[in-house]
C-alpha cells in the first residue's frame, strides 16, 4: 500500500535553522519543551488565542503518559514501539518507562528528518532509546530497520502506541493498524487516540484548519470508524472512550472540556 500519511515539503534543515514552523516542535512548545525556535512560538501563541490547541497536546500527552505507566508497572511489559513520536520532549514514552524500569526498551518512529535530528541529539547517551526515521506506513521497514531489532523482540509482549497519528493516515489505516498488531504477540498492547468531530465539531474543524496551512492534512474519524481499529482486542476497561477519561481517576487532564472531547483513546490486549 502506498503510504498516505502527509508530510508536505522540508520546512527546516536537519540542522536546525528554521525558516517555517514546523509541526512536531510546535507541539514541543504547546507541552512546555525547549525544543523549539523563535517562528515556532510565534504561531504557537496565536494559535493557543484562538482555540484550546495546548490543551489538546497536554491531554494525549497525558493518556500516553497513564497507557506507559500502566504497561510498565501493571501489565509488565518493556518495551514500547511509539509511531508518529514526534520530538520525544516533556513526559515522554522513554521518560515515564524508565523512570519506573531503567531497563525499559522505546523505540520513536517518524518520518520528519528535522524532528529525527531533534531526537537523536537527544537520545545519543541513552542505549535503551533510539529513533528511527520511517514512514509508519511502511510497516515492514519500521520493524526492519536495525534499532528496532536491537531494541525490541517481537516474541514477547510489546506495547505499540498510535497516539495521535492515525488522523495523518488519509487511506486505509485499518490495514496499516492491522499490520503493527500482525507482528505483535499475545499479551502486546496496542495503544491509541483519534481526533473526531463527534462532540466538538467546530473547534476540530479549526485544528483541521491550521493542520491544513502547515500542509499536514488531518482526518477526524467517528467512534465508528475508530472502533474498527481496534476490533477483536480484548480492550481494558473503560473502552473506547474520550482520551481524557481514560483510567484518568477524576481529573480531566487538558484543562479545557471542549479540548478534551476532541480526542478519542483505547487501550487493547492482542
Amino acid at each position: 500500500m502506498r503510504c498516505a500519511v502527509q508530510d508536505g515539503p522540508q520546512r527546516v534543515t536537519t540542522h536546525g535553522s528554521s525558516e517555517r514552523p514546523n509541526e512536531a516542535r510546535l507541539f514541543d512548545y504547546y507541552l512546555g519543551g525547549a525544543h523549539n525556535f523563535a517562528v515556532d512560538r510565534a504561531l504557537a501563541e496565536d494559535t493557543i488565542k484562538q482555540f484550546p490547541v495546548a490543551e489538546m497536546a497536554r491531554t494525549i500527552r497525558s493518556f500516553s503518559r497513564r497507557v506507559v505507566r500502566f504497561c510498565v508497572e501493571d501489565l509488565g511489559i518493556r518495551q514500547f514501539l511509539d509511531l508518529g513520536s514526534g520530538i520525544p520532549t516533556a513526559g515522554n514514552v522513554h521518560e515515564v518507562a524508565q523512570t519506573v524500569d531503567p531497563s525499559c526498551h522505546v523505540v520513536y518512529v517518524d518520518r520528519d528528518p528535522v524532528t529525527v535530528a531533534h531526537s537523536r541529539t537527544m537520545l545519543r547517551e541513552n542505549l535503551n532509546a533510539a529513533i528511527v526515521q520511517a514512514d509508519i506506513c511502511d510497516v515492514g521497514t519500521v520493524l526492519r530497520d536495525p534499532e528496532t531489532r536491537r531494541l525490541i523482540d517481537f516474541e514477547k509482549p510489546v506495547a505499540v502506541l498510535m497516539v495521535g497519528i492515525l488522523p495523518y493516515v488519509r487511506e486505509e489505516p485499518t490495514g496499516v493498524v492491522a499490520r503493527y498488531r500482525a507482528a505483535m504477540c499475545e499479551g502486546s498492547v496496542l495503544a491509541l487516540t483519534h481526533l473526531t468531530r463527534d462532540v466538538e465539531p467546530e473547534l476540530v474543524d479549526k485544528l483541521v484548519t491550521l493542520a491544513g496551512g502547515l500542509e499536514t492534512p488531518l482526518v477526524p474519524r467517528t467512534k465508528q470508524d475508530v472502533e474498527e481499529f481496534v476490533d477483536g482486542l480484548e480492550l481494558l476497561d473503560p473502552g473506547l472512550v474520550l482520551a481524557a477519561h481514560w483510567r484518568a481517576d477524576g481529573e480531566l487532564p487538558g484543562g479545557s472540556a471542549a479540548a478534551d472531547a476532541s480526542t478519542y483513546g483505547a487501550v487493547g490486549i492482542v
